[in-house]
């Protein structure tokens, strides 16, 4: 897999800027702004590659691939004692396990 494809090239629109902004999280710093979506794609691309030339160039290892990769649907979160008790109670509440409570209140989160 070329170096390129593995990196996430993210392009969204920002209400705050009024305008497309392109990132690859994990990789480089800072981002790329425009009014034309496909335009900032194609200058994240050539950002994702100057910056793959400057890890190569500097001899320094590539960061960890964030595209490409596969997921177990298990992570650890620490949530304090405070919380945990809380997101406890609420489940409870809802008839739900801790689990299937979280799960819910993350997957709502992220699709608003």
């Amino acid at each position: 897999m070329n170096d390129i494809n593995k990196y996430f090239k993210l392009v969204e629109w920002s209400e705050l800027d009024q305008c497309y902004v392109g990132r690859a999280p994990g990789l480089a710093l800072g981002g790329i702004h425009g009014s034309n979506e496909t335009r900032v794609f194609q200058e994240l691309s050539v950002l994702v590659e100057e910056w793959i030339a400057i890890h190569q160039q500097n001899a320094t290892p590539l960061p960890p691939a964030t595209a490409g990769r596969s997921y177990s649907g298990k992570f650890n979160l620490r949530v304090g004692e405070e919380l945990h008790e809380q997101l406890t109670i609420e489940s409870l509440k809802a008839g739900e396990s801790l689990n299937q409570y979280c799960v819910k209140a993350l997957q709502e989160k992220v699709e608003a």
